[in-house]
């Protein structure tokens, strides 16, 4: 628990300063400015009084219990004021100090040294270069932090790795007068992590939604299985940055060519539910619905506007997140014709006309909340001069209140006039989520509705095969480490498919051309020659492929030719495969993220995946649901399918390669990379007919 750090009965600031435009002066100011319950204990060796305060010499001087401690002080002495933080029985500690594992080997040695302090008395450290965290519960007011935002209570919570950006978040928060419960930027980061914050966050009754702002995870897989828990339980938005990188990740083989530098973190958004967003003010404003809003059951929108423009720009916003706008039932319309004026459309969306007062308004809304074809509404509301605007603000205020359908406003007003603020203030104190313009409002619901679909989405559990051989592939592999090897040969990479039972073509290895021959006529022209060569990563590329090669001369030929011209680059062997015409050339990949595990990659194979990159990756392990996801994903998926008169693949044969591959991945981690290319489709089954694998080293 970290209750210590989010809901400290007392705060000790050691480098506590009279200098009012420093560290250790502003934290006690935003204490008491913002009304903090506990008590405040300022040190300073030499001042008798900071703040209007008594100070004390040393922590060991204080007179009572020290929850929670701020260090900031030159990082030289950090390490001792942690002893003697310990020594007091402080439970948790704020390092607003910089000077450590960001600045080099000193400062790294500096951060060992205090780490070790820490974890010899079971102080939780927050930090060090970081902010701090804020409490807005009115029972605590904990400011214990540097920044000039001052929140007011609310219900969403911030987790910021960067504290300009988590910054910048509680300012649009605030510019939007949406209230805040806790707030946290950890900088380095070096014992309290994000994952650990997440977690807090979901257990605390007063959190409804999350707000995350990264730069990555040094966890990646404990980030991935704390926050899948968090999601579940209620929503967590996340922006991370450097996400237009390209290229940045050099790798031989085409599945890791092809995952950009940010495919980990948007794959792990994906499998554990978490809400990605590319613009911060989006995040926050879709932050402000999931605060005050049920969860959507469905994705059938109901609209009603006194005008008509804006209704249009919603719906084709709602309609890019995959929302409905159904047509309403008989009953609904009839409903209508009752309680609207005679000019009113009656369709959905509901145009309840410019003269529109609260019963008309009410009236749609009560319509909307009866028709079981509606799982949300969107308000077009202007403030026509014309009409009682309190009077609709208050019936939108009731039935957002019942909870029964979430609800958003897109509220169109000029606030200059002090009519209109009162009705603002009307909406604004009944908790409804309103924007000033349609799009704003639309993307705050089509979030709304993202997260219902996580929230009912089941991925299963991954499936495991029986009749595979792990020992063999595991003996494979260990063999090719002690010897010192990276790339494995043909004959390991094949061994290796058919001990996890992925479908291979008929296939032998040799190394002379005789030896070539042979084999070809033991499989049965046509048949497939490549080149085995460590040293040759992109066979066809090098002329090291020969296709529907008929008869011995034709091999032999082939096999002569290639000798010559490509033994420059090593040891020659040579793969004899069945040749296989006609089916659709597919890909499976992987490749292995630090500290996650392996990502899983399909898509057109051939020489197509890299023309097209038409591909989609998952995290593995990959489920039967996730691989079947994987081959409707891609661009090209009418493809698999088939096309004018072509036959479409077998697609359970390729869900099943996926799923053997995933399990093949989560029993082999030295794998680094892994590229079956291509895979050969046909209607009533699927083949490997190429592969290779890059596994680390010994040393």
């Amino acid at each position: 628990m970290l209750d210590a750090l989010f809901k400290p009965k007392s705060v000790a600031l050691i480098g506590a300063s009279t200098k009012e435009l420093s560290i250790g002066n502003v934290i006690i100011r935003n204490l008491q400015t913002y009304g903090y319950k506990g008590e405040i204990y300022p040190v300073n060796a030499k001042a008798t009084e900071v703040c209007g305060l008594k100070s004390y010499p040393t922590i060991a001087d204080i007179p009572g219990e020290v929850d929670l401690a701020h260090i900031i002080i030159p990082s030289q002495f950090v390490p001792q004021a942690i002893e003697e933080c310990g020594q007091k029985g402080v439970k948790a500690v704020i390092i607003n100090s910089a000077g450590f594992s960001e600045m080099g080997e000193e400062g790294v040695r500096l951060q060992e040294e205090f780490l070790a302090n820490a974890r010899k008395y079971g102080i939780r450290l927050f930090g060090p270069n970081c902010q701090g965290i804020i409490n807005s519960d009115p029972g605590l007011n904990a400011y214990c932090n540097f920044t000039f935002t001052f929140p007011k209570p609310g219900s969403i919570s911030v987790v910021a790795l960067s504290g300009g950006v988590g910054a910048l978040i509680m300012q649009v928060l605030d510019d939007l007068d949406i209230g805040q419960r806790l707030y946290a930027s950890n900088g380095n980061a070096c014992d309290v992590s994000i994952p650990e914050i997440i977690q807090y966050y979901g257990e605390d009754e007063g959190t409804k939604a999350i707000i995350l702002y990264t730069e990555g995870f040094d966890k990646p897989r404990e980030f991935l299985e704390v926050t899948r828990e968090v999601t579940a339980k209620k929503p967590v938005l996340a922006m991370k940055a450097g996400r237009t990188e390209e290229g940045a990740k050099a790798a031989s083989s085409h599945t890791g060519s092809l995952a950009g530098v940010d495919i980990a973190t948007e794959l792990i958004f994906e499998k554990i539910g978490v809400l990605p967003f590319n613009d911060e003010g989006e995040m926050v404003r879709a932050a402000m619905a999931f605060s005050s809003q049920p969860t959507p059951t469905g994705n059938r929108v109901g609209i009603i506007t006194n005008t008509g423009g804006p209704a249009v720009i919603a719906t084709d916003v709602l309609v890019d997140f995959d929302l409905e706008v159904p047509k309403l039932s008989d009953t609904s319309i009839a409903k209508l014709q009752e309680t609207q004026f005679p000019q009113a459309a009656l369709e959905n969306p509901i145009d309840v006309v410019a003269t529109a007062g609260g019963p008309q308004f009410r009236a749609a809304l009560d319509v909307l909340l009866d028709d079981a074809q509606i799982d949300c509404i969107y308000i077009n509301f202007v403030t026509a001069p014309f009409t009682d605007t309190d009077a609709v603000a208050r019936e939108i205020v009731d039935v957002s209140r019942q909870r029964r359908k979430p609800l958003v406003c897109n509220f169109m007003t000029n606030l200059k006039l002090e009519r209109y603020q009162k009705t603002m203030a009307i909406l604004k104190a009944g908790e409804v989520p309103y924007y000033a313009n349609p799009g704003d409002a639309a993307r705050a619901l089509g979030a709304l509705v993202q997260y219902g679909r996580i929230q009912q989405r089941d991925i299963g559990q991954p499936h495991i095969f029986n009749n595979v051989d792990v020992d063999q592939a595991k003996t494979i592999i260990e063999q090719a480490q002690q010897a010192g090897r990276e790339v494995l040969s043909a004959f390991e990479v094949y061994k290796i498919f058919e001990a996890y039972g992925i479908p291979v073509a008929p296939w032998n290895v040799a190394t002379e051309a005789e030896q070539v021959v042979f084999a070809a006529e033991e499989i049965g022209y046509p048949v497939v020659v490549k080149v085995d060569c460590a040293e040759i990563d992109h066979k066809s590329d090098m002329g090291g492929v020969a296709i529907n090669l008929k008869n011995a001369t034709e091999v032999r030929d082939t096999v002569i030719e290639m000798q010559a011209r490509l033994g420059s680059f090593g040891k020659l062997g040579f793969l004899v495969q069945k040749f296989l015409p006609g089916g659709r050339e597919l890909i499976i990949g992987a490749s292995a993220e630090r500290e996650l595990g392996h990502l899983v990659m399909f898509g057109l194979g051939g020489i197509y995946v890299e023309v097209l990159k038409d591909v989609i990756f998952k995290v593995a392990p990959v489920t039967k649901i996730e691989a079947d996801e994987m081959l409707a994903g891609i661009k090209t998926s009418a493809l698999l399918d088939g096309v004018r008169g072509e036959a479409g693949i077998d697609k359970q044969a390729v869900t099943e390669l996926i799923q053997r591959v995933s399990q093949l991945l989560g029993d082999l981690p030295m794998i680094q990379e892994m590229d079956l290319n291509p895979i050969m489709a046909f209607a009533d089954k699927a083949f490997a007919v190429d592969g290779r694998i890059r596994i680390e080293s010994k040393s």
